[in-house]
């Protein structure tokens, strides 16, 4: 509502000012993205060493399923007498290979995740810290 003055002339209230303390953080955040978006040589190396970072995961835990997974059935030929062992009437290879192997790639997975987006935040963090 405006205020009249004597002159019925309406009175415009004073412009409200927002006061911008992390103005400078930001400008220092968004120079750092344009130069990942532009992909100028700063960006690359951020993104290139993102993408290390990724497959590093990727493959260690590809290693892991590969060696365990991978060599359950070299176990069971090279101990044949393995395979006849039982577990609450289940043998050995059919609840390791049959049932175990579900949970064990499921936690591999959440695991992947996990450590996928450590990564990314790892950059972010790393590009709003400068």
């Amino acid at each position: 509502m405006t205020e009249r003055s004597e002159g019925n002339e309406p009175q415009q209230p004073p412009e409200r000012v927002r006061i911008d303390v992390a103005a400078r953080r930001r400008v220092r955040v968004d120079r750092t993205l344009r130069e990942i978006e532009e992909q100028t040589r700063v960006g690359e190396v951020l993104v290139q060493g993102l993408i290390r970072a990724q497959l590093s995961v990727a493959l260690r835990l590809s290693a892991v399923v590969a060696v365990l997974l991978g060599g359950l059935p070299l176990l069971f030929a090279v101990a044949p007498s393995l395979s006849d062992v039982e577990v609450l009437g289940v043998r050995l290879p059919w609840l390791l290979l049959g049932v175990l192997a579900y949970p064990f790639l499921f936690t591999v997975a959440w695991v992947h995740v996990r450590q996928a987006e450590r990564n990314e935040q790892d950059l972010t963090d790393f590009v709003d810290s400068t």
